[in-house]
């Protein structure tokens, strides 16, 4: 992430802008493929629960690295922080889980909607959970530490989506878009208190 070309002030526009852009991305791969990214897509109370209840423990690692003195680690936060931080401020908490929830709904849908399928369809589960998930986290790469953790994430998320035994892809949308909403609040307090301070 270039911090020189990064405008707070038009930020939350592009990013919503951006995020919603891969749900017409997964339909069209969906398409090639011939796979429909919504198939296991379910609504049922016990999918919102497990959600919920998944964002906590990766919640709570994001807290604790947060804690940790390690080079790598810190070069995220101030990375995140420089660049995040005074776009997010300037936001609501409503803007923020709007936000979130528009990139939990579409990365799922892209990546165990339709990239973790078509995969699996052509080599196997395994290959499905890993080969999405590599992808994920080399879309996430700001730094090679952090394409690590979000492909372990994504390793997380891909497991969570069959955890109730029926895949549902409403799972891993929910704990994507609560802990998103989560770190962006974590986030934004913490810019403002280092702007009182």
């Amino acid at each position: 992430m270039d911090k020189s070309s990064f405008n707070p002030d038009d930020f939350f526009k592009k990013a919503c802008s951006f995020e919603a852009t891969l749900i017409p991305v997964a339909i069209a791969l969906g398409w090639l493929a011939n796979i429909n990214p919504f198939a296991y897509l379910h609504f049922s109370e016990t999918a919102i629960a497990y959600g919920v209840i998944g964002a906590m423990p990766l919640f709570l690692l994001l807290l604790s690295l947060e804690q940790m003195r390690i080079d790598s680690v810190i070069k995220i936060k101030n990375l995140l922080f420089e660049t995040l931080g005074p776009s997010l401020q300037r936001y609501h908490w409503a803007d923020l889980l709007m936000l979130a929830s528009i990139a939990g709904l579409s990365e799922e849908l892209l990546f165990r909607g339709v990239i973790q399928p078509w995969i699996e369809s052509s080599w196997g589960m395994t290959a499905g959970l890993v080969g999405s998930n590599i992808i994920f986290g080399l879309a996430h790469a700001v730094t090679p530490l952090y394409a690590v953790l979000a492909a372990l994430v994504g390793i997380y998320l891909s497991l969570a989506m069959d955890y109730s035994g029926d895949r549902n892809l409403l799972i891993p949308i929910v704990i994507h878009g609560l802990y998103d909403f989560l770190a962006f609040v974590a986030l934004m307090r913490a810019y403002r208190a280092s702007r009182l301070s």
